[in-house]
């Protein structure tokens, strides 16, 4: 990834692009380089501009961020990071965004600094966005497994602990403060997790944890 985080923009309200472009053109090492108008168009936006960073309507015509989502993730070889932009956070639709392979969602009625902090973050891959509001959505739209995932016994004592703290928000140097390893260890941690659930990131794996069952939505730990 490029110094400066490249940013495309996919709305079918100008006014909300507009507002978004703004405020991200005015922060160093954020640069917005392309819109787009519906699910399709967005598609095709980021095949050609290929950003770092996307921010996806969730409800747009012609194909919506769900879809588009899908379509991005599962035809570039190296994708970019998707931040679902919904009206209302407790949507069904922002948890089958998530399901789709989205990073994160933001309310479109999030503070400017607060929508700087997520962009920089996603294009880390550090963390999750706002953890707590995706165990909600998780208790509340995630579909029930009847048996528990095959991964899940090929996690050791540490990778099992290592998820329930991903759960929790915590960043790489985070978890290794708390387990007392060097944030290269706990890297490493991190990446075992993600290979042994299949997860394309942090977002996917912890997703992956609270639709097995592997976690209880209610709270970060072991259901």
């Amino acid at each position: 990834m490029s110094t400066t985080v490249r940013v495309v923009l996919a709305d079918d309200e100008r006014m909300v692009r507009t507002a978004l472009r703004v405020i991200l053109d005015a922060e160093p090492g954020l640069e917005v380089v392309g819109e787009a108008a519906t699910g399709a168009e967005a598609v095709s936006v980021v095949r050609e501009l290929r950003p770092d960073v996307v921010l996806m309507d969730v409800r747009m015509p012609q194909s919506d961020g769900i879809r588009a989502t899908e379509q991005i993730l599962g035809t570039l070889d190296r994708p970019p990071r998707i931040i679902v932009v919904t009206t209302f956070e407790n949507d069904s639709y922002v948890y089958d965004a998530l399901i789709a392979g989205a990073a994160g969602f933001l309310l479109k009625r999030v503070a400017a600094e607060d929508l700087v902090r997520a962009v920089r973050l996603v294009a880390r891959s550090d963390t999750l966005l706002f953890p707590s509001a995706v165990r909600a959505l998780a208790a509340e739209y995630r579909r029930q497994e009847p048996e528990p995932p095959r991964w899940a016994s090929r996690l050791t004592d540490r990778e099992a602990e290592v998820l329930r703290l991903m759960a929790t928000g915590l960043t790489n140097a985070e978890i290794a403060g708390r387990l007392g390893v060097g944030p290269a260890t706990a890297k490493t941690h991190v990446a075992a997790v993600l290979a042994k659930t299949g997860a394309r990131d942090r977002t996917q794996a912890v997703i992956a944890a609270y639709e097995s069952g592997f976690i209880a939505p209610g709270r970060p730990g072991p259901s």
